[in-house]
């Protein structure tokens, strides 16, 4: 038991003995011969369109870097860090390559549910969550800003500010979401892709360390 907890990366929180006892005092399971080859059967076909789902998945994922290095603005999207080919071709896809459809980085935030909506009538004024959005984007963007934030100083230092203000997690990632944007509208509008070196902001955290 001992090794098969640490053959898959078991936390260790139960030693294997109470693990082990636990296993030894489960009730029975089924005795009736036909019902458990029925179950069997079940699980192998079970197992069997799992084995072919993932299959199908790896093709899909070859196809998508494949016609992503063949998109013009797939190199833009590939630049950007810890961006990965599958999570690039979701951002680009939803994004788009009209350059004429957003008219700034705010439009694309909006659309992709990066920024809040500001509701004001007379003296009422509040700020709330946007719930219309393409919610394909808004996750394709936000997993992307995730990702960054563990490669990127200048990402770890927008989440972490975030944090430190109070935001919680998802708050906090749709900040640098946000941010991010900002960031691939000046890239994706000048056909260049992300270079560290030129982005002012990350480059004046890294000389300030």
């Amino acid at each position: 038991m001992a090794a098969l907890c640490t053959s898959h990366g078991y936390s260790g929180r139960r030693h294997p003995d109470d693990l082990l006892a636990r296993l030894r005092a489960a009730p029975v399971g089924v005795t009736d011969p036909a019902q458990t080859e029925a179950g069997c059967d079940a699980v192998l076909a079970l197992v069997a369109v799992i084995a072919t789902l993932n299959a199908t998945i790896k093709t899909l994922e070859k196809s998508i870097a494949a016609h992503l290095e063949e998109h013009p603005d797939g190199p833009i999207f590939s630049s950007l860090p810890r961006s990965g080919k599958v999570n690039a071709a979701q951002m680009l896809a939803e994004w788009g390559d009209c350059r004429q459809a957003y008219d700034s980085p705010d439009a694309v935030a909006a659309l992709a549910g990066a920024c809040p909506v500001t509701k004001a009538s007379g003296k009422h004024h509040a700020v709330t969550f946007r719930w219309a959005c393409n919610m394909r984007f808004r996750n394709a963007i936000t997993t992307f800003a995730d990702n960054s934030r563990h490669e990127s100083p200048w990402a770890a230092d927008i989440y972490n500010r975030a944090i430190t203000a109070g935001k919680d997690h998802p708050h906090a990632i749709r900040i640098l979401a946000r941010a991010w944007i900002r960031v691939i509208w000046r890239c994706w509008n000048d056909h260049q892709t992300y270079d560290v070196t030129r982005h002012g902001n990350a480059r004046k955290l890294t000389m300030a360390t």
